[in-house]
């Protein structure tokens, strides 16, 4: 999930569940603490390894292990800043608990993205995939600002009616460029969404000054409510997610696949979208699943191709087996580029079925004729950040061996 998302989510937790007590301090905790895993970007950042975000991101910032020990030293060093400026912070032990629920927050809505974390390194790095929101989730995101948004559209008596019309207009201009986007990626959005979504806002932002009833609630009041409004957006994703798998295993078994891994991956920005993806023994069974729509699923297969003497090498690469444990639907595919033998490994995990781009987190490796490495890294296009170049030519090691 990204990051913005995650600052607001604490935000929510500070307000609704300890600034009542404890103030902005515990705002600021607990949106610090909700958004510091993502620290680990800066060392992705300065690494030259083209690897760094699959070796570096999601690991131990994100752990459950080394959670408590983030939270305490966060909490001393929030203190020690405080003492120094001569403000008024809670206890340690509040700071603690505080960070501790903001930084669960983000290991556990990362483990719901079908990007996955390590939340158990350094005892595991099995990634955890539960595969109910999309890496951006626009409504998620939506729904954990709308509460304190509203909560301080009512704050005031006097200017509530401006703030309001001000908040629906921002909040729809939101949602068209929300669908401006994913219509430039190629993704179902219809513009009457975001008439609806519209509607939805306004209804929010100026019903509740119906009987005053949107006054008597307190910013707090306002939080819980939205978090509440949020776990069962959760477990809508959850069920969503649970008819969308059973008509992927549907279809693998009336077709007898021989099944290495299943999943059925959320596709933004709608909780019935859902891409369907299964990876059998020679390849990858991909879909998209509507839903609405009743019909079996049209499913489409990207075969491997044939095996040989280079794609062995290159699964014997520690690159190449790094890549692998993030990877769960890739693709073998060889070509020759240039004279010499390229082994492409294409995730399919974050492809759109629709859509014709380059893929993401396609990783290539490339041999000359005696089975030297001579270039490996990422695909280019194949994932736009500046980090993610391909690494230089290796020189040739004696006998072609690796």
């Amino acid at each position: 999930m990204d990051t913005v998302t995650h600052g607001i989510v604490g935000a929510l937790i500070g307000k609704g569940y300890f600034s009542e007590r404890h103030g902005r301090a515990a705002i600021f905790a607990a949106t610090l603490g909700a958004v510091f895993p993502d620290v680990d970007v800066v060392v992705e950042a300065v690494s030259r390894d083209p690897l760094s975000i699959v070796k570096y991101h999601r690991g131990i910032t994100h752990s459950f292990v080394a959670m408590p020990f983030f939270a305490a030293g966060l909490a001393w060093l929030t203190r020690w800043i405080a003492r120094r400026r001569g403000i008024e912070v809670p206890s340690q032990g509040v700071l603690t608990l505080i960070y501790l629920a903001a930084i669960a927050s983000h290991i556990l809505l990362d483990g719901m993205t079908s990007f996955g974390t390590r939340m158990w390194t350094p005892i595991s790095q099995q990634r955890v995939s539960w595969d109910l929101l999309f890496i951006i989730d626009f409504t998620f995101s939506t729904l954990v600002l709308l509460p304190q948004i509203a909560a301080w559209v009512f704050h005031d008596r006097e200017s509530w009616r401006g703030r309001a019309i001000r908040m629906w207009a921002v909040c729809t201009l939101g949602a068209m460029a929300v669908w401006q986007v994913a219509r430039s990626v190629e993704y179902p959005f219809h513009l009457r969404i975001v008439g609806v979504a519209s509607l939805i806002i306004a209804a929010l932002f100026f019903l509740p000054a119906r009987g005053d009833f949107g006054f008597r609630f307190s910013r707090a009041r306002w939080c819980q409510a939205g978090m509440y409004v949020t776990i069962l957006y959760l477990f809508a994703a959850g069920s969503a997610h649970h008819s969308s798998l059973a008509r992927v295993e549907s279809f693998a078994s009336e077709n007898h696949i021989a099944i290495n891994r299943i999943g059925a991956i959320p596709l933004p920005p709608s909780l019935l979208s859902w891409g369907g993806l299964i990876r059998s023994t020679d390849g990858v069974y991909q879909t998209r699943i509507d839903l609405r729509n009743s019909a079996p699923p049209d499913f489409h297969f990207i075969a491997d191709s044939p095996p040989d003497e280079f794609t062995a090498r290159a699964l014997r690469l520690p690159e190449v087996q790094l890549y692998l444990q993030f990877a769960r639907f890739p693709v073998m595919r060889t070509e020759i580029v240039d004279g010499h033998h390229a082994v492409q490994f294409g995730e399919r995990r974050f492809v759109n079925p629709r859509g014709e781009r380059p893929r993401p987190f396609t990783y290539q490796v490339v041999f000359d004729s005696s089975g030297n490495v001579i270039e490996e890294g990422w695909e280019s296009n194949g994932f736009l950040r500046r980090s993610m170049k391909k690494i230089s030519p290796q020189p040739p090691h004696p006998g072609g061996t690796q």
